[in-house]
């Protein structure tokens, strides 16, 4: 599972990177309450434009009735077997039983335990609190601790789980089938944000399809990200959106789960990490970007950004709307009417098209790459040699 470090859930306006990286030109949207500003960082070095949107809110620890009253049950009765799944989580654990008073109940407690730790960041902080784990699995996958668990015999034991917020599917279900008494140890809870605008500024871009691309670091923030869209009644628009258009992209199996349940597909980096997920889009993002030979340059129309001939060209709005009417059908003339409709907001206003293909031609830098058609509309120059392979798009 994904480890991620608390981060005030304070919104971010875009903010895209100067350089030209494999990102520039996207817009990616994130979701992440904590570590949110390492995964800003990373995708705006490689020349994203981010939108920050924290979908959930953690329980501060030393505030969270649930835990206290899960602590006081391992202390009246020591487990048997204690699971530890996340570093930050065991760690923030035994620092609100120390400023409740508890620590070194807890920890005598967990000592006459055998102690299973997810991962080696788990190991490192079982070992911080001086404990000392049995047994820890190569694959950092909570399925093959079930598996030995299970494999083992678990009937009559008392089995503390420390939750992270993520879902465990079948987990405790298989544990308890098996005869094991389980505890559950909450140790952080998510709640919507305070602030929902950020939110629903993401659920509008998404819909308008003015993200490239959204992540989820945590399988709450997409549960919490879709509750939001069908509270506002747009639930079918962000499916439809996530699902052709936008690219939702997940740290894990895990966190994908409430996306697959609407029956959305997402990419996964293999390693459950920020830096691959990272990595991930830079490949992905790229590669949906349709790449033209248009008068003698080479086109690419990203999403808020053109490469012409290698070199950025940041597009506005307005121009980006029209250039991917007209790259949907390249070397074909698409009358002006449709690219009316295509301009958002543009209402009956005829002149709304003349002026924005102005500003489109002048960002680009090269105004030959469109031409008009007298009385029809307007074309890609698409390159000759290249008009049989776009003649049915």
């Amino acid at each position: 599972m994904y480890d991620e470090q608390q981060h005030p859930d304070q919104p971010s306006e875009p903010k895209p990177d100067p350089g030209h990286g494999p990102l520039a030109g996207f817009t990616v949207g994130v979701t992440a309450a904590r570590r949110a500003e390492e995964l800003g960082a990373l995708l705006q070095r490689r020349g994203a434009a981010v939108l920050h949107a924290p979908a959930l809110r953690i329980v501060p620890l030393a505030d969270d009735s649930e835990l206290l009253a899960a602590t006081k049950q391992i202390i009246e009765r020591a487990p048997d077997i204690a699971i530890a799944t996340t570093a930050i989580g065991f760690r923030g654990w035994v620092e609100a039983a120390d400023g409740w008073g508890l620590g070194e109940e807890l920890l005598t407690k967990l000592c006459g335990a055998r102690i299973l730790a997810r991962g080696p960041k788990v190991k490192g902080a079982v070992r911080a609190a001086g404990l000392t784990e049995e047994w820890s699995p190569s694959s950092e996958s909570m399925a093959e601790v079930l598996d030995r668990l299970l494999a083992e015999g678990v009937d009559g034991l008392r089995i503390a789980l420390q939750l992270h917020g993520e879902p465990l599917p079948g987990f405790v279900e298989s544990l308890r089938a098996g005869g094991a008494e389980v505890v559950g140890v909450p140790v952080y809870r998510w709640m919507p944000p305070e602030d929902i605008g950020p939110v629903d500024r993401l659920l509008d871009a998404t819909v308008a399809r003015t993200l490239d691309a959204v992540t989820f670091t945590s399988a709450p923030a997409a549960v919490s990200l879709l509750s939001r869209a069908e509270r506002r009644g747009m639930l079918d628009d962000v499916l439809a959106a996530l699902g052709h258009d936008v690219l939702p992209a997940c740290v894990g199996p895990v966190t994908a789960l409430p996306l697959r349940d609407r029956g959305i597909d997402t990419v996964q980096p293999e390693r459950f990490r920020l830096g691959p997920l990272v990595q991930l889009l830079c490949r992905e993002l790229p590669g949906r970007a349709r790449s033209l030979p248009v008068a003698g340059h080479r086109v690419e129309v990203r999403g808020h950004a053109v490469v012409v001939d290698g070199e950025l060209r940041p597009v506005p709005p307005a121009g980006m709307s029209l250039l991917r009417a007209l790259a949907r059908r390249p070397g074909r003339v698409v009358a002006r009417a449709d690219l009316l409709r295509a301009l958002p907001g543009a209402g009956r206003d005829a002149h709304a098209v003349e002026t924005a293909m102005a500003r489109l031609r002048t960002a680009l830098g090269t105004p030959e790459l469109i031409q008009t058609v007298v009385e029809r509309g307007y074309r890609l120059a698409l390159d000759p040699h290249a008009e049989s392979t776009y003649a049915d798009d």
